[in-house]
């Protein structure tokens, strides 16, 4: 098993490569930027990508993920919710000073509960609105991993003063679909350092308030 997470664009996003040696294939999420480092390491370990999945469309996760597509033919995958997101590209460009990346639809939809990823390395999606309508998480149960998107940070939650953005939803969506994961659960955020499901249940100052 290949796993490795690294910030990518000037709101260092991280993006994870998940990747099997024995059949070959990878998945990558959240490609928001830095495509051509990206595309260079999956070609370093010999990986072909079968799938691009994104936790929402906001442009720190979602700007590379065509470029990364039409390097590979992999497919995109993002929750059709953040649609509204994706037609919102120019503006989110301008919130952050970028230069506006090319989007395009989704070739699927990350749908609650679908099973996405690799054979040995399978990933349920968690729908986790709050951060965004669209917003997922991707538990991997065989690795007790879940790779969180913005919904959960170590010590802190999704922002929610964005378009699509609704505080009580995101604690609603943490409280019931990511807090119920065993504790050992590792939690690979959007943002920042690696964080457990426990040491959030435990210490997280926006849940402890709930």
């Amino acid at each position: 098993m290949i796993l490795e997470t690294f910030p990518v664009g000037p709101l260092a996003c991280n993006c994870t490569i998940l990747g099997d040696e024995a059949s070959g294939e990878a998945i990558v999420i959240d490609p928001g930027d830095e495509v051509g480092r990206i595309h260079r390491r999956l070609t370093e370990l010999g990986l072909k990508l079968k799938q691009i999945l994104v936790t929402h469309a906001h442009i720190d996760h979602v700007g590379g993920a065509l470029r990364l597509k039409r390097l590979t033919g992999a497919p995109i995958l993002l929750n059709v919710n953040d649609l509204p997101l994706l037609k919102m590209m120019d503006m989110q460009a301008g919130w952050v000073g970028m230069e506006t990346p090319e989007t395009a639809p989704p070739d699927a939809s990350l749908t609650d509960g679908l099973i996405v990823g690799l054979d040995r390395y399978p990933a349920q999606v968690l729908h986790t609105p709050g951060h965004t309508q669209g917003s997922v998480c991707l538990h991997i149960a065989p690795l007790k991993l879940l790779i969180a998107g913005d919904t959960l940070f170590e010590g802190s939650i999704g922002r929610t003063d964005l378009p699509g953005g609704n505080f009580d939803q995101i604690i609603d969506s943490i409280q019931t679909r990511l807090l119920p994961l065993p504790d050992e659960t590792r939690v690979l955020p959007g943002h920042g350092p690696a964080t457990t499901i426990g040491a959030e249940r435990r210490s997280n100052p926006f849940l402890l308030r709930q």
